[in-house]
């Protein structure tokens, strides 16, 4: 087992904050004297099926934690998804159903197994506990907390004042979450900067139940691909741990080079002193970005699937990319319309594009190929015998035959 001192610089890298340091290693120093494992709790309210890299920022930090030799558990909240987490939210959350929180936690448990060790991975229901309260464990946790405390955050400060609706169970919603580190004595609680209020929440509930406090280790929100925004799939800037391959790969290769570091920090496997070294030669022009950004790229998928199928995407992208050829595996498509053909239409059935609306902008914006040469007309004519190559964007290919 590594010393106290040497686990804390590690679990340090890429967190925003620790509250506090001095009891992280005050909890890792007593761990490693008494060879028990700390209790790293997570919690994931599963409002969404899919998974994307901004999500496993918590799960890589988590699969550190286990590493290192930790109690990782994996805490559904789904019992609080039926609440909806207000953080950074500008109105009340829609609340979900009980059929689409199981469907989302089938999911999200084949998913999160791509990160964590399942052989070392703890998933827990907060439902276990919360559905047991009754009316009068709801008003006796109510009373830990006061309305002026609750309009110190942030989100509702700033919607009470412009005059937007507050549900009373939002108010509540800090309180589950917090209660939920009681109920299994937790020694760390991972969340993201959103999340310091519900965090620091428990933190205090853990000390009015005579328990140690949790440490609270708040980890950066990732920005997307346009390095600007949060990773949303809402906002088409995410990368997401089911994708292809190819399109995880071909999407990192589309990075841009000032959030390298930042990716390489939050989301990278690699010890820290292998990536300060990395980065020591880019800045000094010894190494190529593009290189360190296939490097991260080949690593994330073959942790979402597997090596071989890294070194398959590297290929792929320097064959159609770099050499400009064509790949070998696109698919080929019978189109039975074929006397006049309406492309936007023909993305739809490609599944290129979600409508013929999304269809038409990317043929005015020159994002389709036919054959090579980019379409300027949104209509072909007397196709019947005929096969070209479609290209859409920059990764995906459709042998078309008519």
């Amino acid at each position: 087992m590594m010393t106290a001192q040497e686990q804390f610089s590690e679990l340090k890298r890429g967190t925003s904050e620790i509250l506090s340091e001095k009891d992280l290693l005050a909890k890792l120093e007593k761990s490693v004297k008494t060879q028990k494992p700390l209790v790293i709790k997570a919690g994931f309210d599963p409002t969404a099926p899919d998974i994307h890299l901004g999500h496993t920022v918590l799960m890589q930090k988590m699969a550190q934690f286990q590493r290192l030799g930790h109690q990782v558990i994996f805490l559904i909240g789904d019992f609080t998804a039926m609440v909806g987490d207000p953080s950074g939210k500008s109105k009340t959350r829609p609340q979900l159903s009980q059929s689409e929180i199981l469907a989302n936690v089938e999911t999200y448990k084949k998913q999160v197994y791509k990160i964590l060790d399942p052989q070392k991975t703890i998933i827990r229901f907060n439902s276990e506990w919360l559905n047991t309260f009754k009316a009068t464990d709801f008003i006796k946790l109510a009373a830990h907390a006061n309305v002026a405390r609750m309009l110190e955050r942030e989100d509702f400060n700033r919607r009470y004042k412009e005059g937007q609706s507050i549900s009373l169970h939002e108010f509540i919603y800090p309180l589950l979450q917090a209660y939920d580190s009681v109920a299994l004595k937790a020694d760390v609680e991972l969340g993201g900067t959103d999340q310091k209020f519900n965090l620091l929440m428990g933190r205090e509930l853990m000390r009015d139940h005579q328990l140690e406090a949790q440490v609270c280790f708040l980890m950066p929100l990732l920005e997307g691909l346009d390095g600007v925004q949060k990773m949303s799939k809402s906002l088409g800037n995410y990368i997401g741990v089911d994708e292809s391959p190819n399109e995880i790969y071909g999407k990192m290769m589309s990075l841009p080079d000032a959030l390298l570091r930042r990716y390489y920090d939050l989301l990278s496997s690699r010890p820290m002193t292998e990536v300060e070294a990395v980065f020591t030669k880019m800045k000094s022009g010894e190494l190529n970005p593009k290189i360190v950004k296939s490097d991260l790229a080949v690593e994330l998928v073959a942790r979402y699937h597997n090596a071989e199928a890294g070194q398959s995407a590297l290929k792929h992208f320097e064959n159609v990319f770099a050499k400009k050829e064509i790949p070998d595996d696109i698919p080929e498509v019978f189109y039975p319309e074929s006397e006049e053909v309406w492309i936007p239409k023909l993305l739809v059935v490609l599944k290129f594009a979600a409508t013929t609306s999304e269809g038409k902008r990317l043929v005015s914006q020159g994002g389709v190929k036919i054959d090579d040469t980019p379409v300027k007309e949104e209509k072909l004519f007397k196709m019947a015998g005929k096969t070209l190559i479609l290209q859409c964007g920059k990764r995906k290919f459709a042998k078309i035959k008519f």
